[in-house]
């Protein structure tokens, strides 16, 4: 999180502020150095103001608090205490940070007091006459257009940038092509450093002759590893994602490219401009896309397994690429909620597999077959036996089957039971024959609540929670089922024929 005590908003040049000619501001004292930023404007006729300031304020003051007599200068010795006095209430604002004072001449003084102009001297602070035509409301609220100005100029100044680096980062040679664009955005110099900190590629003009080490030697403090951790030689310390510098008056800045895997972009510029930051920001993630082909071999692979699945492979040649032979399917639904991307993407972390899908309001995972799916707080799983990959598409519709059990009974995890069954001993052919047949008179709905329904044990509350209906919309389904096929449904060998049948469907 940003400081607090910053505004979202750049600092003005004082020198703006004083070219307005509706303001009439005069400076009277102090130094006229152009790059005096002002970062937002106060009132105060406190005799101490420094426990109310935050530093870089333009103090407004019509000198209320200062007596009547301090005006009178003929006496030598009241004089001297008057100048003691502005002398401790300009070092006290100038330890509080303020940029610069503004005294108002009405209605209060006519005249800008000669030992507060001393004072602003001796201490360096910049003092303005404020005439009595213009409001302190007034100068504060030109300092609020001026800052919204330059925010403006900056959105756009960095929109462009972005738009440009963009354009840069899909030519065909793209990774000099952003350095290119970066390095004219800031008007410097942009360099791409390899995790040996060799320099890959350059863009913009040759920096001084200490510029060049001084950035090569930023890019080692955020190179991950680079930096030995205190007290010891072995265990290096956590190296920071960015960092700044300034060498011979030329800021400096590097930024560590990707998740670790040592690119790091140095950047040096003639000066630190509002938005430099945010460009380069913006540079470093194309970088860090363009550096990304330096991935590992477990993200290749599965980049190749399925590009191969898309052209038409099979699955049982793509699959030793993904890193295993045989492979569980597994089906999670949150408790209460529908699963979004990040849930789906937590439960993949959670059963260490990033082969993760997400449709229908269920997540589907493929976890290697050695490993074994645990439960998950809030979620009912529903897991397939280790399959081949040609079996996956079964594997998958006993994984569902799995998980409207848990979600009927309540059970965090149930695994399809992988035991020879009788199924086994009819061959496929005849057994999906006499499943067409048997089946035939029901539709896919009736089928499918028929199927839930022997499954549960014709638990009506069990099967209307697995499939989301009425319990009546359950009774009504099975009692069509019955009628078209004409049987007894609270017969077991029924029962047994007709869930023989729903698997082979």
């Amino acid at each position: 999180m940003p400081d607090p005590t910053v505004p979202p908003t750049p600092p003005v040049p004082l020198a703006s502020l004083l070219a307005r000619e509706d303001l009439a501001l005069r400076q009277i004292a102090g130094p006229r150095d152009p790059g005096l930023a002002v970062h937002w404007a106060h009132t105060s006729e406190m005799a101490d103001p420094y426990p109310y300031l935050l530093g870089g304020e333009l103090l407004l003051t019509a000198g209320v608090h200062i007596p009547e007599a301090a005006e009178e200068e003929a006496a030598e010795e009241e004089a001297g205490r008057e100048g003691a006095s502005f002398d401790d209430y300009v070092s006290r604002i100038v330890a509080a940070g303020g940029a610069a004072l503004g005294f108002g001449l009405a209605p209060v003084h006519d005249t800008v007091p000669r030992a507060l102009v001393a004072a602003c001297d001796a201490h360096g602070l910049p003092l303005l006459e404020v005439p009595p035509q213009t409001t302190f409301s007034g100068v504060a609220r030109a300092l609020w257009q001026l800052m919204a100005q330059a925010r403006h100029a900056e959105l756009r100044r960095v929109a462009e940038a972005q738009q440009s680096l963009a354009s840069a980062a899909s030519r065909p040679d793209p990774v000099p092509s952003v350095l290119r664009q970066l390095a004219r955005r800031v008007g410097g110099r942009a360099v791409l450093y390899g995790p040996e900190g060799t320099e890959i590629a350059a863009a913009g003009r040759e920096p001084g002759t200490e510029v060049g080490p001084a950035l090569a030697e930023l890019a080692r403090v955020v190179r991950p590893g680079s930096r030995p951790a205190s007290g010891t030689t072995s265990a290096p310390a956590p190296a920071p994602s960015s960092a700044t510098d300034t060498t011979g008056g030329t800021p400096l800045a590097a930024y560590a490219l990707g998740a670790g895997r040592g690119f790091v972009l140095g950047v040096a510029a003639p000066r630190r401009e509002p938005g430099d930051h945010t460009i380069a920001s913006v540079a470093a993630v194309l970088l860090s896309l363009l550096t990304g082909e330096h991935r590992s071999g477990s993200e290749a692979a599965r980049s190749s397994a399925l590009v191969r699945l898309l052209l038409g492979a099979p699955p049982e040649s793509v699959a030793p690429l993904l890193g295993g032979e045989r492979w569980q399917v597994v089906h999670g639904r949150p408790e209460g909620q529908d699963p979004d991307e990040v849930a789906a993407s937590a439960l993949g972390a959670a059963l260490g597999s990033p082969l993760v899908d997400l449709a229908d309001g269920v997540v589907r995972v493929l976890v290697p077959g050695e490993r074994e799916p645990l439960a998950q707080p809030g979620w009912a799983l529903g897991v397939s036996d280790a399959v081949a990959p040609a079996d996956w598409p079964a594997a998958d519709s006993r994984a569902g089957r799995a998980l409207a059990r848990a979600r009927a009974t309540r059970t965090p995890l149930v695994r399809y039971g992988a035991r020879p069954a009788l199924a086994d001993l009819v061959p496929p052919d005849a057994a999906e024959a006499h499943a067409r047949t048997l089946l035939a008179p029901l539709d896919e709905t009736l089928a499918d609540t028929l199927r839930g329904w022997l499954s549960l044990h014709g638990g009506w509350d069990r099967t209307a929670v697995a499939l989301g209906v009425h319990r009546n919309t359950v009774r009504q389904r099975i009692a069509r089922c019955s009628a078209l096929l004409g049987t007894d449904l609270d017969d077991p060998d029924v029962r047994m024929e007709l869930w023989f049948a729903l698997r082979q469907r």
